[in-house]
């Protein structure tokens, strides 16, 4: 073989070794794969390319001339996931820490651009200890071109950003900004500082896990969609993730084969919603019953729990499923539920999902704690993502459905194409009891008997007002059902909408309440 394929041979062989045998020894002590194992895990065997392999930095100063950086920090291709094409970027720890360099970022950017450019999701696997300081204006310069890219990638292609190490400063702001943000629970960490940084900037002494950990933004700031254990647990819901959705936004996502009748009738259904709209039941226990084979993706699942969102199949269509859930604050809807419905629901709107939407709410949170967060503000981001959204949009309103909750959460004239009830469903403004309270407030207190005058005139707005049927009968909603009929329901009018195509003004888009 001559010298110039042996070269290439050497050079090659130095890259794959990415930072050498102690730093890879490094990274498993730490419980993470090296980003070359975790592509070979994640795509199907021998479907892998490689693009940018000797790609190098330019940097001089601070001794960087003598640095030498396996494949710049990133390893960058594209291959096959379930058989379907997918870009990947994943940073090497192993390399300089990975970290985030003038040429890091320029193949991390390309390989989004590429992705864009030919229709296939992108997966950002991130594990690096942040910029790379030593190069200055060109490392700062290198975000913009990753946020750009990204930032016109969206709503073209899904993008997935996989926490399974650090991923700290200019760099976390791009997770967020992606479709869907994964966080290894012991590996992954996403701040805008690190302790020592929050520690010299502010003097606040906290550790990494307490400031920007998996609990920090799986519950307190909803900015991780899925927790996962460690890196095969990663990659194994990512797999299953991306098998929901279309591979950009003028494909439909793929339908699997089912075996779950579309028409299948659920009686336990007619027997699990208590009739009393004060008593709590599980909504995931009506979704695992509704949806094929019991299998629900959720996202989102330890943020805001009043309120739930995730992928199903309904005879193996991908399905956004947005429900109320009465066990967490009753359901009411408060502002980081408005924040995470909505945005899922824009999610879905881009890329042809359709959406079934569950209602058991009492409204909109009220007080002034929420008055002051913004509970208008956020609360109206519903409305736009609803109204908005064109694709299929299904509700049954389950139980209680009341005031601005009802409308936020897909009425027939805020977007919804059809509107199920059942039977024990309540759909008005507000409560008997309140509406009583404020119409008939003078009669009560002016009555000899002030208990029994409220009774009736609650008995009657009740009758009148607080059932399905009114709603029925103006045309807000399609047909009062047995909730053992759900399903059949549902799979109908998914059939029904399949071709749904909807032509509106042109406009660049709606100013919504960010």
């Amino acid at each position: 073989m001559g010298h110039y394929y042996e070269e290439l041979f050497r050079k090659k062989d130095k890259i794959y070794q990415m930072g050498g045998p102690e730093a890879v020894a490094r990274q498993h002590q730490s419980g993470k794969w090296t980003a070359r194992e975790r592509i070979a895990y994640f795509f199907d065997p021998g479907t892998f390319t490689e693009i940018g392999m000797f790609v190098k930095h330019r940097t001089t100063a601070f001794g960087m001339e003598k640095k030498e950086i396996p494949a710049e920090g990133v390893v960058v291709g594209y291959g096959k996931v379930n058989g379907r094409l997918v870009m990947v970027a994943a940073e090497d720890y192993t390399a300089m820490a990975g970290t985030f360099g003038e040429y890091h970022g320029k193949k991390f950017a390309g390989a989004i651009d590429l992705a864009k450019d030919m229709g296939i999701p992108f997966v950002g696997m991130n594990d690096s200890g942040g910029a790379r300081l030593q190069e200055g204006i060109d490392t700062l310069q290198a975000y913009a071109w990753l946020f750009r890219a990204q930032i016109l990638a969206s709503g073209i292609i899904p993008q997935l950003a996989l926490l399974m190490g650090p991923c700290l400063g200019g760099q976390a702001y791009h997770p967020v900004m992606q479709d869907f943000v994964f966080q290894c629970r012991k590996t992954g960490f996403m701040g805008i500082a690190g302790p020592a940084f929050v520690k010299t900037q502010l003097g606040e002494e906290i550790d990494l896990e307490n400031l920007c950990g998996a609990k920090a933004h799986a519950v307190k700031t909803g900015q991780t969609h899925l927790v996962v254990e460690d890196d095969q647990d990663c990659l194994d819901r990512a797999k299953e993730l991306l098998a929901f959705l279309p591979s950009n936004n003028r494909e439909k996502p793929p339908r699997k084969e089912f075996g779950d009748h579309p028409q299948r009738n659920i009686p336990e259904l007619d027997h699990l919603v208590p009739e009393e709209p004060h008593l709590p039941f599980d909504m995931r226990e009506v979704i695992r019953l509704l949806v094929d084979d019991g299998y629900f993706f959720e996202l989102q699942k330890d943020f805001a729990q009043n309120i739930i969102t995730g992928f199903a199949r309904f005879a193996g269509r991908t399905t956004g499923i947005v429900a109320n859930q009465p066990i967490w604050m009753g359901g009411v809807i408060d502002s980081d539920a408005a924040d995470k419905a909505a945005r899922f629901v824009r999610f879905c709107d881009l890329f042809n999902i359709p959406l079934v939407n569950l209602h058991d709410t009492p409204g909109y949170l009220i007080g002034s704690q929420e008055e002051w967060k913004g509970i208008l503000r956020h609360g109206s981001k519903m409305l736009y993502a609803y109204v908005d959204a064109t694709v299929p949009k299904i509700s049954v309103i389950v139980r209680k459905s009341y005031a601005g909750g009802y409308l936020g959460m897909c009425c027939k004239d805020t977007g919804a194409d059809f509107v199920f009830a059942w039977p024990i469903a309540r759909v008005t403004g507000v409560s008997a009891e309140t509406a009583a309270s404020i119409i008939f407030a003078r009669e009560i207190a002016a009555a000899s008997d002030p208990a029994a005058v409220w009774t009736k005139r609650v008995n009657e707005y009740r009758t009148l007002y607080e059932n399905p049927y009114r709603a029925a009968e103006c045309g807000y909603v399609d047909d009062v059902i047995m909730p053992s009929e759900t399903r059949r329901y549902i799979n109908a009018a998914l059939d029904v909408l399949e071709n749904k195509k909807v032509v509106r003004p042109w406009r660049k888009y709606s100013n919504i309440t960010l």
